[in-house]
C-alpha cells in the first residue's frame, strides 16, 4: 500500500516572497494578501501556508462563497470597477459585452464604447434566454437588442442569444469568438449578475473539462479583479469584474431574498385585466397603480417577475394603509429598508410599453394609459418599447 502524500506546507518566508511576486486568486481575481481581513483577496497566513503550492488558489471569500454560500463584503466602489474596465480602451481587443435579456436596462453600461475603446469591436451575447417566454422568437429579440443598443450609440458586429446556466447556442458562440477575434485578446464585459463568469466557466469547460474555475454566484460583484485565461495562440479570455448599478434591486433586498429579483426558470406571464383605479402589489417590493385605464374596456396588463413574487390586487383607495398593514407578511418579501417605503413615479404610455423595475421585471402595458409605479427611492423606474 502507498504512503499516504503528506500536504507540503510552506513557510512564511516563502509565502512572502511569493505575494511579492503577485500572487491571484483563481475564483475573483484579486490579487491576495494576509493583512487586511476587510480587502479584497485576503486569506490567512496559516491558510496561504497549505494552498500555496496548489494551482487553485482562493481567497477566504471565494472559499467561504464557493463552499457555505457566504458573501463577505469587500471595500472596492463603483469608480475601481470603472477603473479596471477602462484599462480594456489600450488594448487591441475582441469586447464580449454579455447582457441580462430578463433585466436588460438594467445591465447596459452607459458610455461602454468610451470605456472598451471606439476601434475595439463589440459582439453582444444576450444571456438568460431561458428566463424569456418560449414564445418569443429569437430574431424578434435580436432586433429588439438592436434596437435598444442603437439608442445609446452602440453598433455591435453581432449579437447572439444563450443561457450560460442552461447552455444554448454555445458552440456557435465559441466558433463566433474565434472569427472575431483576429488574434486578439477577448474581454467579456458586463454589469453585475448577467452571468459573465458562468458563460465563461461553460467556455473553459468546453474547452478543457475543468468545472466551475471561476467563483461565481447570485451575489453582486463576485469577479472583483480581472480573470485571464490563455488561449491557444497565445492570446488571453479575459473575465472583467461587473460594473455595480446602484438602481437595481439585488442591492435593495437581504441575501436571501435575492431568488425573488434574480430568477432561475422560465417567467410564466401574468396578466390582469384592471378597471381604473386599481393596485397590483408585487410582493412588498413594489405597486402598481392603474390611474387611467382604455375608454371602451379593461385594460390588460401583463407581469413578467419571478414565478415565486405574489402579486396582490386591491383598489387603489386604502393601498397605503393596506401596504403599511400588511407588509412583510401578505406582501413580502420588502426592501431591507422598511422605514423608506416606496417612492411613486407616474407615466402615460403613447405606444404599447414596458413599465421596468430595474433588476426586478417589468410590466406591458398598451398606448393610451396613466399608471404610476412605486419603488425604493434607489431603484430605477422607466417606459421602454415593449420587448413581448
Amino acid at each position: 500500500m502507498e504512503e499516504e502524500k503528506k500536504q507540503v506546507i510552506a513557510t512564511k518566508e516563502e509565502v512572502e516572497e511569493a505575494l511579492q511576486e503577485g500572487l491571484y486568486c483563481i475564483g475573483c481575481g484579486a490579487l491576495m494578501q494576509v493583512t487586511d481581513k476587510e480587502e479584497a483577496g485576503y486569506l490567512p497566513m496559516s491558510a496561504l501556508q497549505k494552498q500555496l503550492e496548489s494551482e487553485q488558489l482562493l481567497c477566504q471569500r471565494c472559499f467561504r462563497l464557493r463552499h457555505y454560500n457566504e458573501i463577505q463584503p469587500v471595500s472596492l466602489t463603483d469608480d475601481d470597477f470603472i477603473k479596471l474596465l477602462h484599462q480594456v480602451s489600450e488594448a487591441k481587443a475582441l469586447i464580449v459585452y454579455v447582457l441580462d435579456l430578463f433585466d436588460f436596462s438594467g445591465s447596459t453600461i452607459p458610455g461602454l464604447p468610451r470605456f472598451v475603446g471606439q476601434d475595439n469591436p463589440i459582439y453582444v451575447v444576450g444571456n438568460k434566454v431561458d428566463l424569456l417566454p418560449k414564445s418569443l422568437k429569437e430574431h424578434k429579440i435580436k432586433d429588439w437588442v438592436r434596437g435598444q443598443l442603437k439608442e445609446q450609440g452602440i453598433k455591435p458586429v453581432d449579437v447572439d442569444l444563450t443561457s450560460a446556466a442552461h447552455p444554448a447556442n454555445l458552440d456557435m458562440i465559441l466558433d463566433k469568438i474565434d472569427d472575431l477575434r483576429e488574434g486578439r485578446d477577448v474581454y467579456v464585459v458586463g454589469t453585475t449578475n448577467v452571468g459573465k463568469s458562468t458563460l465563461i466557466n461553460q467556455i473553459i469547460k468546453s474547452k478543457t473539462g475543468v468545472q466551475e474555475l471561476i467563483t461565481t454566484s447570485r451575489f453582486p460583484g463576485t469577479t472583483l479583479d480581472q480573470i485571464a485565461i490563455p488561449l491557444d495562440d497565445g492570446q488571453s479570455l479575459i473575465d472583467t469584474p461587473g460594473i455595480i448599478k446602484a438602481d437595481q434591486y439585488a442591492h435593495q433586498v437581504s441575501d436571501k431574498d435575492l431568488k425573488y429579483v434574480l430568477p432561475k426558470n422560465e417567467i410564466k406571464a401574468r396578466t390582469y385585466q384592471l378597471n381604473d383605479e386599481q393596485t397590483i402589489f408585487i410582493g412588498g417590493l413594489a405597486r402598481f397603480d392603474l390611474v387611467s385605464g382604455l375608454k371602451d374596456s379593461k385594460t390588460s396588463a401583463t407581469f413578467y417577475f419571478e414565478n415565486n413574487l405574489n402579486l396582490h390586487r386591491t383598489k387603489m383607495i386604502g393601498a397605503d394603509d393596506f401596504y403599511e398593514k400588511h407588509q412583510g407578511g401578505l406582501l413580502a418579501p420588502v426592501p431591507k429598508n422598511t422605514e423608506a417605503g416606496l417612492v411613486g413615479h407616474e407615466f402615460r404610455t403613447k405606444t404599447t410599453a414596458d413599465l421596468v423595475f430595474a433588476g426586478l421585471g417589468f410590466i406591458t402595458i398598451p398606448a393610451g394609459v396613466t399608471v404610476k409605479a412605486y419603488a425604493p427611492a434607489a431603484v430605477s423606474v422607466f417606459l421602454r418599447k415593449a420587448m413581448i
